[in-house]
């Protein structure tokens, strides 16, 4: 075997060794809370205090969304890019080879089709095929998606 490859395997070996000892915390069980011993007030048997309760916590304030409609769009048109174009138009004007234009798409709709796979009550779909699976993990941008499809005119 040349020097080369010794030197290749040797760096592999002890590169994945010292990785094993970070991620391993050096053999410690690193998913228990570490208590320090020698500290006042520390002790080595679990905490037997009387039963108390914590107040209940409060619901988390919503999330307020700080961008500009420019940024909304912005983002949304990334979205579609990354997510829409393969069936969709990369012009969400005209119609793509699988699936219908989607300019002007209400939230309602994209939250029926995109989260669902299905059309909101009343709605008649452009194309009668029922091809789009539904895509959930875009839950949380479907706003994003909604400002960019809503800025066409």
């Amino acid at each position: 075997m040349g020097k080369f490859k010794q030197r290749f395997r040797w760096a592999l070996v002890t590169g994945a060794v010292a990785g094993m000892s970070l991620v391993g915390g050096c053999g410690e069980d690193s998913s228990k809370p570490s208590t320090p011993q020698n500290q006042p007030g520390a002790s080595s048997s679990p905490s037997t205090s009387s039963s108390t309760t914590d107040p209940p916590a409060a619901p988390p304030e919503p999330v307020v969304d700080t961008r500009t409609p420019e940024e909304l769009v912005a983002a949304g048109r990334s979205v579609y890019n990354a997510n829409c174009i393969a069936c969709h138009n990369l012009n969400p004007v005209e119609d793509g080879a699988l699936g219908p234009a989607v300019a002007n798409s209400s939230l309602e709709l994209l939250e029926a089709r995109v989260l669902r796979g299905e059309y909101p009550e009343g709605y008649t779909p452009k194309r009668p095929s029922r091809v789009m699976i539904p895509l959930p993990h875009l839950e949380l941008q479907l706003p994003e998606l909604a400002a960019y499809l809503q800025s066409f005119e």
